[in-house]
Formats: structure tokens, sequence, C-alpha cells
């Protein structure tokens, strides 16, 4: 890795260093409060709550390391160790702006109680329990239709199975993704299209992703484009991997699919935030009047590729947020803060965006409201 990528994982790694720090302070008082309960003196309760607090942290650092240089452990110790920490430290996240609201309301109430933090921890718990153990690895299939303008009537129920975000590593493993997979082969569509993120981080995990990836199947074949996290390490090795499994990887680059004279554009522009990114490349190859499929992962570039005449736009890296509302992870969801699309289908004038909900994590493994997916997009004649 090269040192100003250490330079900035170093300072990312603070951050949430600093952000852990502050979201275990309604835990402090919750374990606090706890102890207190069980007979503990006073200043004894605020000391264990004190080191309880500090210990998470502490535990947070080493998690830090291995996020950001992921390598592939026994799924044993994870399930019953990493896993669970990140429950708690998820709870911790979920008590934050409840016990901030509860702080600022509390003179209304004649002063805070630490029965309070208590309950909302031990709230937390459950829901994050949930999100982390269990949520996160049902998956569901969506079945969306879209309206391509110029779209021949020969290519009308053209079907993308589209995929995005596996995050493959020691929190989501091989062996977990190759269900995503088979599901995705059990779709039989035309083309698969795979819009970035299939790694966590490191380079550690590029030839098992390979393997997995390189299983799709489909009739006209599986394009790639490349997300952020792909090249957290080095990307190049995973390129050249995938496509010694025969899956295209298509860098600012496309290809002309063909049905019975009928035909469509499918391109791919590579990551933004690498600045490897470069539309004009992508579409130099785009034939007058056919229409095109583009796979970004970033979904903010729709905008651009509204106005260049793009009539399809597949992206991922949201993830949906991970978190939201149940029933209204359209309208509220944690990608909202810095996103302005999230999840779904997107029109702007004749062009059409498809943000993938994603199927793996990244930050807290946990994931709530929003269920991971693969999609089945089915192209109408607009």
């Amino acid at each position: 890795m090269t040192r100003p990528k250490r330079e900035r994982l170093s300072r990312f790694r603070k951050i949430l260093l600093a952000i852990t720090a502050a979201t275990h302070l309604p835990f402090v008082v919750a374990a606090s409060e706890l102890a207190r309960r069980l007979g503990a003196p006073l200043g004894a309760a605020i000391a264990i709550g004190g080191a309880l607090g500090a210990l998470g942290v502490w535990v947070f650092n080493g998690r830090a390391e291995k996020i950001a240089w992921d390598a592939p452990r026994p799924f044993g110790p994870i399930l019953l160790f990493d896993l669970p920490y990140y429950v708690h430290w998820s709870a911790c996240i979920f008590c934050l702006v409840p016990s901030v609201l509860y702080l600022l309301a509390s003179p209304l109430f004649g002063g805070p109680s630490a029965s309070f933090f208590l309950g909302c921890y031990a709230t937390g718990l459950v829901v994050c329990f949930y999100g982390v153990m269990i949520r996160r690895w049902f998956f569901v299939t969506r079945r969306v239709e879209i309206a391509v303008k110029g779209l021949d009537p020969k290519l009308d129920g053209y079907r993308i199975a589209h995929l995005s975000d596996l995050h493959i590593g020691a929190l989501t493993p091989p062996w977990w993704a190759e269900r995503w997979i088979d599901r995705a082969n059990a779709l039989a569509p035309d083309a698969v299209a795979v819009t970035g993120d299939l790694v966590t981080s490191g380079v550690l995990f590029h030839e098992a992703i390979a393997e997995v990836v390189g299983g799709l199947r489909a009739k006209d074949g599986v394009f790639c484009a490349m997300g952020n996290h792909d090249y957290f390490g080095e990307g190049e090795p995973l390129i050249s991997l995938l496509r010694a499994k025969g899956q295209k990887v298509l860098r600012n680059e496309g290809t002309t699919i063909e049905r019975d004279g009928a035909r469509l554009y499918l391109t791919a522009i590579d990551d933004t935030w690498t600045r490897r990114a470069d539309v004009d490349r992508a579409l130099a190859g785009r034939p007058e009047g056919v229409p095109t499929v583009m796979l970004s992962h970033d979904p903010d570039r729709f905008p651009e590729m509204a106005a260049r005449g793009v009539e399809l736009t597949l992206a991922g890296h949201t993830h949906g947020g991970q978190i939201a509302v149940p029933f209204l992870g359209r309208w509220i969801n944690a990608s909202k803060l810095a996103h302005q699309f999230h999840i779904g289908l997107y029109r702007r004038g004749d062009s059409v965006l498809y943000v993938h909900p994603g199927l793996g994590t990244t930050g807290p493994p946990i994931r709530l409201g929003v269920a991971p997916a693969v999609v089945l997009l089915t192209l109408r004649a607009g």
C-alpha cells in the first residue's frame, strides 16, 4: 500500500475511533446503572461503567485495523466475538441520537435519569442483534421492469441480473456470497451487471472473489465495473483474475450486444473516487441511435449521464443506507445524509437510474430496513 493511502486510512481510523468514543458515553451511563442495580456501590458502579466503555473503544481499535486490511479468518471466532461486538457497537450508535434528544428535553422532566440510558441501550441490543446476526443473512430477489427509450422491440424483455456491493471478506466470506451467485444464475438472465465493490479492503480475498464472481453465467456475458473499495489495496490483480475467469471488466469502455439485428450498447466507467472514471472514453464507441446501458458504481454521476443521453444507468455504492425505516426506506435511510440518489429507480427526462441496495455491508455489518437483493431488470421498449 502506498504512503498516501496509509495516511488516508490512518486519518479515517482516527475519526472512527473518536466517533466510537463519543457513542460509548451513553453506554458508560447504562453500564454504571446496571452495576448499581446489581448491588455495586455508586463509585464502583461508575468505575465499572467507565472500564467497560474504555474496553469497548479499545476493542474497536483492533477491529479497525482488520477492516483496513481484510484477511481470511475462521468464521467461528468471528461469529463468537466479532459479530457480537458489532451488535454492541451498533447499539451504541443506536443510542446516540435518542440520548442527545433526551438530555436536551430532560429539564422538562426534572433532570436526566440513568434508567433511560439503560433502557435505550437494551433496546439497541435487541434491534442490532437482529440487524447483525439475522437480517443481513437473508436476501431477496427483486424484479424491476424499466422502459428504455429507443430500445428495439426485438430486445423487449431483455433481462439483466444486477448485483452490486458484494464486499466479500472476513465478515462476508466467499461461501456466503455463493448463494447470491446461485440465485442470479437461476434467473437465467441475458446479461449480468456487477456494479463494483466486490472487495471489502486489501488484496487477500482477490482469488476467492474471482472464483465466486467467475461462477456467474449469462447468455451475453457478465460485465463488471470497479468500485472504490476494489482499489482499497491494488485493484489490478483482481481485474486480471476476473478476466481470466471470462468475466468482462469494463474500464471506461463498452461493447455492443446484438440480437437479430437489434443492438444495445453496454458500457462502464471506472472508479470515480480514485479519479479513474472517464465518461468520454466510455461513450466513445457508442453507435448512433443505439440505447446505452451505463454501469457506474457511483449513482451521483447520474445527472451527467442523463445530460449525455445515456438511457439507463445502473449503480450501487449506497447500500440503500444499510439502515432505514422499514417500509419507508426509499425516503428515510442513512444514505440520504451523503447522497442524492439512494435506492431504486430515478428518472430525469428520458434517462433512468437504478440504484442497487447492495448485497454485503461496510462499516458495521448490519442491515435494518434494507434487505440485500439480487435484482432482475427487465428492459421494455419505451
